[in-house]
Order: structure tokens, then C-alpha cells, then sequence
């Protein structure tokens, strides 16, 4: 039987093609239940719960589930614009940030360098649970509550795009960030010209993974945001259960536009998830 080398090991066929199938099995069952939300916002209400599942709706309402959806009673559109707002400057913001205090631990010598940043990255450790009454205290006391200036500030300050980018950045040779020295370029010179050019992958990996935690943020808009006016998706979604939460096509409808974004994400994005996660892997 024929054998493929892999890393220097010769893997037989027959492992590869069962480690093909297992996989396709795993694959198949993880995208039912998306496949499924995304047949049932087309279906009439009474083909919700037809069995055997219709994958292909008999009966389609075409786009009506989503113009009822979009153009109904609840303002739809507000809170897809509001949380695109606050993820896209919540997302560039904490890439800027974390590229210069990556920049900083990982370019810059300084005593104790090595050990504050493994105290910085200890905080990883402490759950965000516990510092919501502080948060919430400080944000109400300085005037932010109930402002979208408060989930930006909420969000845009990321440890793990610190460590990310640091890890990436170790493994840049020193001399290139040298021979810009030599050439007069100063530390932002050389981070915007140099460094994070080359490490655009890690960059679109953690640009991409905030914008998809932000965009789920669920937690800190329901915290600090009380007018109806500025809730983002999430919180959209919940008022539109709780309205229509007894039609499933239309729920289906609505869970659908929530997440398209995320899907687009995706779809441009997923070649620099794996080279991203990995950049840095061996050295620092």
C-alpha cells in the first residue's frame, strides 16, 4: 500500500483516508445546525417542525421572513449599525494598542522587561467577571455610562493581542529593526514600516478573532447600556425573542442577519488563521 510521507514519517494511505471520512463526519455534523437556521428562515411557520427535517423548504416565503425581520416593529437596522460601530473601532483600536505594547516587550530592552511581561500576561488569569462592579462604578462616576464610548473602552484593551503580537514579533531579526536604527527611524517608524508588515498574519488572526468576540459581546452591553437607542445586536436579538420568540422562522431570520458578518469574516479571512496561531510558535 502506498505511503505518504509526512514530517519525515510515512503515513499509509488507508489512515489518511479514514482520518478523511472521521473528519467529513465531524464537519458534516457541526454545519447541520447552521444549514438548518438557515432553511428555517426561509420556511412558512407551520414547516418549522416538519420530520424528516425539509433541508430544501417545499414551501419557501422567499425573502419575507427577513423583510418582516428588517422592516418590522423592532429597529433591526439601528442595532446592526450600532454594532458595527463599536466593534470596527473597538477592533482597530485594541490591534493599534496591542502592536505597540507588543512593539514594547518584545523591541525595546528595558530592566525587567521579561518579568513585567509575564506579570501582564498573568491578568489573563482573572475572569472579567470580577472587575464589573469596578468597571461599572468607574464608568458611572466619569460620565461614559450608558454610552458607546463605554463598550469601546470596555473592549479595546486586549492582553491576549499583546501576547499574540509579541509572539510574532520575537521572531523578527534584530537586524532588520537595526538597520532602521542605523538609518535614523524612530521606535513608531519602525513598528508601522517594519514590524507590522511582517506580521500581518498574526495581526488579521487576532483582528479577526476580536471582531467576532466583540460582535458576540453579550455581557457588557446588557451591563452598561440602558437605552434602547444604542443596544447592539445581541441585545436586539433578545428583545426580538422576547417579542416573537414563538416564531421559529422568524427568530431563525433574525439569528441569520446576526451572524452574516461573521461569516464574511470567515470566508476572506480563515488563510491567516492558521499561519497567524502559529507565528511565534518556536521561538520566544
Amino acid at each position: 500500500m502506498k505511503k505518504k510521507k509526512r514530517n519525515g514519517l510515512e503515513v499509509p494511505v488507508y489512515q489518511r483516508v479514514i482520518a478523511t471520512v472521521l473528519l467529513g463526519i465531524v464537519g458534516i455534523i457541526m454545519l447541520a445546525p447552521l444549514v438548518w437556521m438557515i432553511s428555517t428562515s426561509f420556511k412558512v411557520e407551520a414547516d418549522v417542525f416538519n420530520f424528516p427535517i425539509e433541508w430544501i423548504p417545499k414551501r419557501s416565503r422567499g425573502l419575507e421572513n427577513y423583510k418582516d425581520v428588517w422592516m418590522g416593529v423592532m429597529p433591526f437596522g439601528l442595532y446592526y449599525w450600532n454594532s458595527i460601530k463599536v466593534t470596527l473601532i473597538s477592533v482597530v483600536a485594541s490591534v493599534v494598542i496591542g502592536c505597540m505594547g507588543a512593539y514594547g516587550f518584545s523591541r525595546i530592552e528595558f530592566p525587567g522587561r521579561d518579568k513585567l511581561f509575564l506579570l501582564y500576561i498573568a491578568t489573563m488569569a482573572i475572569p472579567e467577571q470580577v472587575t464589573l462592579i469596578p468597571r461599572f462604578l468607574i464608568f458611572k462616576q466619569i460620565g461614559l455610562f450608558d454610552t458607546h464610548a463605554c463598550l469601546i473602552v470596555n473592549t479595546m484593551f486586549s492582553v491576549l493581542s499583546v501576547f499574540m503580537l509579541r509572539q510574532s514579533m520575537v521572531t523578527i531579526p534584530d537586524e532588520l529593526t537595526d538597520a532602521a536604527k542605523i538609518d535614523g527611524a524612530g521606535h513608531l517608524r519602525t513598528l508601522f514600516q517594519i514590524v507590522i508588515p511582517i506580521s500581518k498574519p498574526t495581526i488579521a488572526t487576532f483582528g479577526i478573532l476580536k471582531f467576532v468576540w466583540t460582535w458576540n459581546d453579550y455581557q457588557n452591553p446588557l451591563v452598561f447600556l440602558t437605552s434602547s437607542k444604542l443596544y447592539t445586536i445581541q441585545l436586539g436579538i433578545k428583545m426580538f425573542s422576547d417579542a416573537y420568540g414563538d416564531y421559529y422562522s422568524l427568530m431563525m431570520a433574525a439569528a441569520v442577519s446576526a451572524i452574516l458578518p461573521l461569516l464574511i469574516i470567515f470566508v476572506f479571512g480563515q488563510k491567516y488563521i492558521v499561519s497567524g496561531l502559529v507565528a511565534g510558535s518556536v521561538k520566544g
